[in-house]
C-alpha cells in the first residue's frame, strides 16, 4: 500500500494538491447545480397558471388584496415528496455506509501501542488543556474541572507560545504546565507534543479529555462520558454536545440557535456523532495511540502525530481519522459545554471561513470513501441549499414587483406557517430570546444567507488560490455550562 506521507508530499511538490481541492470545489459546485436545473426543468413541465382562477379582490385600510384560492397541481407535490424520500433514503444509505467500517474496522492491521490495565484497577483520566495566551478564560475552565462530579487525576496546561500570564495562573490553581517547544503547528501542533509525553504513561483503556482552555463543561461532563465509556468499553470516543454562551446581542442569538437546532439532531440521531467538537472530547489512550501509528499509511499526516498539523480544523480531521479507522463514537446528553460565540460579524466571518475550507480540504485529503460519504452529502446539501434559496428569493422579489396589489395565495400561507412552527419549536430549549428571534422567520432568513457568502467566499478563495486565514478570538472572559 503507498503511503499517504509520499502521496502528500508529492502532492505538495508539484503544486497537486491544490488543484485536487479545486475539483473537490468544481464537484461541488457543478452537482448541486445539475440537480436543480433537473429540478427546474420538472417544475416548468409542471408549471400551472396560478392566476387563471378567478380571484377574490378585497381592501384593507387602503391596500388592494386579492386572494388566490389555486393550490400546486397534485403531481406536483407528489414529486416533492418524492424528492423528500429520496433525500431521507440518500441519508440513511450513507449512514450505512459509514457503519460498515465500524463493522470491518481498519484499525485491527494495526499493532496493540499501550498494555492493558491491571484488572480491577481504575481507569486513569488526563485533561489536556491546550492554551494560548487565555489567561483571563483560563481560571474558569479550571474551576469547571474543579466542580466536575468525576474529578480527573491529571489536568495539564499545554502552553503554546504564550507571552500573557497564562503559565502563572495554571500554577497558581494547581495543575501541572507542558510547555511547547519551537511549535509551528497551532493547536494541533501543541497536543501533538503533549500527547507524546502523555500517551506512553496511559493504559489501553484510559481516557483523555482534550478541552479548549476557554471552554466551560457542565459540571456532569466527565461522569456522563465516563459512564458510557465503562459500560461499553467498545465507545472510543464522547464527544461534547455544545451550546453558544451568552452574549453578542442578536448575532449572538442566531449562533445560540444554530447550535440549538444542531444538538437536536444529535439527539435524533441518538448520539451519533457527525464531528468531535475540538471544545470537548474525551478519547480512549489507546485510540490516539492507533491514530498516530496509522499517520502516513492508513491516514493522511505524519506518523506519530495524533494530529495533521497541515489542517485548518483538526476536530474535524480527527473525526475523519477516527471514522476511517472504524471507531465508535457518540455524545450522550450530559456532555453539555458552553463554546465560545463570535461577538462580531467580521470574526464570524472569519471562523466560519476556516471550518468550511478546513471542511473541503480534509475531503480533498481523504477523498471519497465510505467513512466520508456522508461529509460529500453535506457540502453538495450546502451547494444546492444556495442555488435552491438564492433561487427562490429572488423570483419572490420579482413576482412581488410585477404585480400592482398584493397577492394572497392560503397554500404557501399555510407552508410558511408550519415553517416558522418548525423553526420556533427547535430552539424553545434556548429560551423566550431564541424563539423571538426564530419566529418572524426573515431576521434567521437574513442569517442563513450570510452563511451562504460564507460558502461561496471560500470556493472563489480556493479557485483564485487565496491564502486561508486562520483567525484568533482574544476573550476577556467565558460563561459556564452548568
Amino acid at each position: 500500500m503507498s503511503s499517504f506521507r509520499s502521496r502528500r508530499r508529492s502532492l505538495v511538490q508539484s503544486g497537486q494538491g491544490r488543484l485536487v481541492t479545486r475539483v473537490v470545489v468544481l464537484i461541488v459546485i457543478l452537482v448541486p447545480l445539475a440537480i436543480a436545473s433537473v429540478t427546474a426543468v420538472v417544475a416548468k413541465y409542471l408549471d400551472g397558471d396560478p392566476f387563471n382562477p378567478e380571484p377574490l379582490v378585497f381592501s384593507i385600510f387602503g391596500w388592494t388584496i386579492a386572494t388566490i384560492p389555486e393550490a400546486p397541481r397534485i403531481d406536483l407535490l407528489v414529486l416533492s415528496g418524492l424528492g423528500l424520500t429520496i433525500v431521507a433514503l440518500g441519508s440513511v444509505v450513507l449512514e450505512g455506509l459509514a457503519s460498515l467500517r465500524i463493522l470491518y474496522p481498519l484499525r485491527n492491521e494495526l499493532p496493540w501501542a499501550l498494555p492493558w490495565s491491571p484488572e480491577g484497577e481504575p481507569l486513569t483520566v488526563v485533561v489536556l488543556l491546550p492554551a494560548h495566551n487565555e489567561a483571563e478564560t483560563l481560571p474558569t475552565t479550571l474551576a469547571a474541572l474543579r466542580q466536575q462530579t468525576h474529578l480527573p487525576d491529571r489536568v495539564i496546561v499545554v502552553a503554546d507560545n504564550c507571552t500573557d500570564e497564562t503559565v502563572d495562573i495554571a500554577h497558581a490553581n494547581g495543575v501541572e504546565v507542558m510547555r511547547t517547544v519551537d511549535n509551528t503547528g497551532r493547536k494541533a501542533g501543541a497536543l501533538n507534543q503533549a500527547l507524546a509525553q502523555v500517551l506512553p504513561t496511559l493504559r489501553r483503556l484510559d481516557l483523555v479529555l482534550i478541552a479548549d482552555a476557554d471552554t466551560a463543561l457542565s459540571p456532569e461532563f466527565l461522569a456522563s462520558g465516563i459512564d458510557v465509556m465503562v459500560a461499553d468499553p467498545g465507545i472510543d470516543a464522547v464527544g461534547g454536545l455544545f451550546y453558544g454562551e451568552g452574549g453578542a446581542g442578536l448575532l449572538g442569538q442566531f449562533q445560540r440557535n444554530e447550535y440549538e437546532r444542531y444538538q437536536l439532531q444529535i439527539k435524533q440521531r441518538r448520539g451519533r456523532v457527525f464531528v468531535l467538537t475540538g471544545t470537548a472530547s474525551i478519547f480512549r489512550a489507546e485510540t490516539l495511540a492507533d491514530v498516530a501509528q496509522a499517520r502516513g499509511t492508513l491516514l493522511p499526516g505524519t506518523t506519530g502525530d495524533v494530529y495533521d498539523t497541515g489542517v485548518l480544523t483538526e476536530d474535524n480531521e480527527l473525526t475523519l481519522a477516527l471514522k476511517t479507522l472504524g471507531c465508535r463514537m457518540t455524545s450522550p446528553p450530559g456532555c453539555a459545554v458552553a463554546t465560545e460565540i463570535m461577538p462580531t460579524w467580521g470574526d464570524l466571518w472569519t471562523q466560519r471561513k476556516r471550518w468550511q475550507r478546513g471542511a473541503l480540504e480534509n475531503l480533498a485529503s481523504y477523498g471519497f470513501t465510505t467513512a466520508t460519504a456522508r461529509y460529500w452529502g453535506q457540502q453538495f446539501g450546502l451547494g444546492y441549499g444556495v442555488v435552491a434559496l438564492t433561487t427562490a428569493y429572488v423570483l419572490l422579489i420579482i413576482s412581488a414587483l410585477a404585480v400592482d396589489q398584493w397577492q394572497w395565495l392560503p397554500f404557501w400561507v399555510l407552508v410558511t406557517v408550519v415553517f416558522g412552527f418548525e423553526r420556533t419549536v427547535t430552539v424553545a430549549r434556548g429560551g423566550w430570546r431564541a424563539m423571538l428571534v426564530a419566529a418572524p422567520l426573515l431576521p434567521e432568513i437574513a442569517y442563513s444567507f450570510y452563511l451562504q457568502a460564507v460558502f461561496i467566499s471560500v470556493l472563489k478563495d480556493i479557485v483564485i488560490r487565496r491564502t486561508a486565514r486562520w483567525g484568533h478570538v482574544q476573550r476577556e472572559g467565558i460563561i459556564d455550562a452548568s
